[in-house]
């Protein structure tokens, strides 16, 4: 399978939105995120990890802001990880150790533009 390959089968499984699907590729994301990181954006990862912010901790962006989100059973890939300035963690009760990709990144996006 193709690097994020699962992204392509998964917009096989259907789209639920009002509007077609927008995926935009980028040849290295690596070499992406040091791109936007040079430009002045602040690089945050949904993950678990011991130095993670919590997401009630996490202040409202006040500059530009990319949210790097892993794969549901494998999260970030660690030459990623390398590559964030933080991680943000959305503490869980129960049994799960991870939400759906989608929900997370909303939580994530909600708190980020200062609405949660």
């Amino acid at each position: 399978m193709p690097p994020f390959g699962w992204v392509d089968e998964a917009l096989a499984r259907g789209n639920t939105l009002r509007r077609p699907t927008c995926v935009h590729r980028v040849g290295s994301p690596l070499r992406w995120l040091a791109t936007e990181r040079a430009a002045g954006a602040r690089i945050l990862g949904v993950e678990l990890a011991d130095e993670a912010i919590r997401l009630g901790d996490l202040p409202a962006a006040r500059r530009r802001t990319v949210v790097v989100l892993g794969h549901e059973a494998t999260g970030i890939p660690p030459d990623a990880l390398d590559a964030l300035d933080a991680a943000v963690e959305i503490p869980m009760v129960g049994h799960g150790l991870s939400l759906n990709v989608a929900v997370a990144g909303s939580l994530v996006l909600y708190r980020l533009a200062g609405l949660l």
